[in-house]
């Protein structure tokens, strides 16, 4: 029986592996401050306002700098001048301020000042295409939660950047949902940001274009950046009207109001009613939502500015005479019912004539036979004015055909 060898089997010496470049990258040492430090060298050349040098010096850094490890310190140090620490405060090393931020754009902010440093982060994320992913994914979310610890004069520099960016396709609008925080609620930070954001997205693009970019933004309801005691229509509306920002206001308002049609629509194909009495209850029910709370002497203006907004409510339902003529005995009543507003009757239903509510013939067939019994004399006085007006131009289309 032969005996198995025991020798010992062979092995490669001094054989080194090479790990990958990836591998090699992925166990380096971060260190942002290195990073910085480096950045600075490319940019502490170039005079304060030469963007364009900027932008050339950054693109050529980018060539030597690992931009994609270090794309959060990067936008840190090009839209605030410096890194930023958990917390929100910067990195206390005793680094100076980026030669190249946002943050010494003139005082007080102005859009196209802002523009020129936009500019040149256009220009560097066209070169560096993966730069934009953690543009609006991390580094605008995460300095966004930290905004209410900067000056008031570094907010709008960084909320005007922010507008910016997302107006030019720069950044998606998704960044803004890091607003929607508690502390940066309470104090009105969060909705002071946004209506910047907005108005500067608004000097280039028009209300539909931010209505789309917010929606693919999933920004779905702007009451959220209200405080909770602020969260209803009428503070948002008042809050854009002050701003300067109608369109915001009366976007918002349709948008809601989409919802209530659907909503009627689809309660009435669950439990149908007659459409006479339909839009008498939906009269009802908006001008029962309307705070009067107002002097007595602007509760008419109040009722016709309400009355305007709630026409794209009414009309969808207003299709036959029939309906018409129900829904102008609903003014009737309710103006009988309030005194306050009994002198409005004639500019109501003007109101609802412009907005396709109501047709002349509706309201020729009102006033001839077909109101109600409660202060007819006052209400059929008052529209006579009206009514003679309908009548003339009805015989002047039919004279022209």
């Amino acid at each position: 029986m032969s005996q198995q060898s025991t020798a010992a089997k062979p092995s490669l010496q001094g054989v080194r592996i090479k790990a990958r470049k990836g591998a090699v990258k992925a166990q380096a040492k971060h260190e942002p401050a290195v990073f910085r430090d480096q950045l600075y060298k490319h940019l502490e050349t170039v005079s304060q306002d030469d963007f364009d040098s900027f932008a050339t010096k950054l693109v050529q850094a980018g060539s030597t700098l690992e931009f994609l490890k270090y794309a959060d310190a990067l936008f840190e140090i090009i839209l605030v001048g410096g890194l930023i620490q958990p917390g929100g405060s910067f990195v206390d090393d005793g680094a100076p301020v980026s030669p190249f931020t946002i943050f010494s754009a003139k005082e007080p902010a102005e859009v196209d000042d802002i523009k020129k440093y936009i500019e040149v982060i256009n220009k560097l994320t066209r070169r560096y295409k993966y730069l934009q992913k953690p543009l609006e994914e991390s580094a605008l979310p995460a300095l966004l939660q930290y905004i209410h610890r900067w000056n008031p004069a570094q907010k709008d520099k960084l909320s005007i950047a922010i507008g910016l960016l997302i107006s030019q396709g720069l950044a998606n609008a998704s960044c803004l949902q890091s607003l929607a925080k508690d502390h940066l609620i309470k104090n009105d930070v969060a909705i002071n940001v946004v209506t910047i954001v907005f108005r500067t997205y608004l000097v280039d693009q028009s209300m539909d274009h931010l209505s789309a970019t917010l929606k693919r933004g999933g920004i779905k309801d702007l009451l959220a950046f209200f405080p909770p005691n602020k969260r209803e229509g009428k503070y948002l509306e008042e809050h854009f009207r002050k701003e300067g920002l109608p369109q915001v206001a009366d976007w918002w308002a349709k948008k809601q109001y989409a919802v209530v049609i659907a909503a009627i629509k689809s309660r009435q194909e669950e439990s149908p009613i007659p459409e006479s009495e339909l839009i008498q209850c939906i009269w009802q029910g908006l001008m029962g939502s309307v705070d009067w709370s107002a002097r007595p002497d602007q509760i008419e203006g109040l009722a016709l500015r309400e009355v305007t907004k709630f026409a794209s409510i009414l009309e969808p339902f207003c299709e036959g005479g029939k309906t018409q003529v129900a829904l102008i005995n609903a003014v009737q009543v309710y103006c009988y019912e309030d005194t306050r507003i009994i002198k409005a009757f004639p500019q109501i239903l003007k109101v609802l004539y412009n907005k396709d509510c109501i047709s002349d013939q509706a309201i020729v067939y009102w006033h001839q036979k077909g109101s109600k019994p409660q202060g007819r004399q006052h209400f059929l006085k008052s529209t006579e004015t009206l009514v003679k007006f309908l009548q003339e131009q009805e015989s002047s289309d039919e004279e022209e055909e």
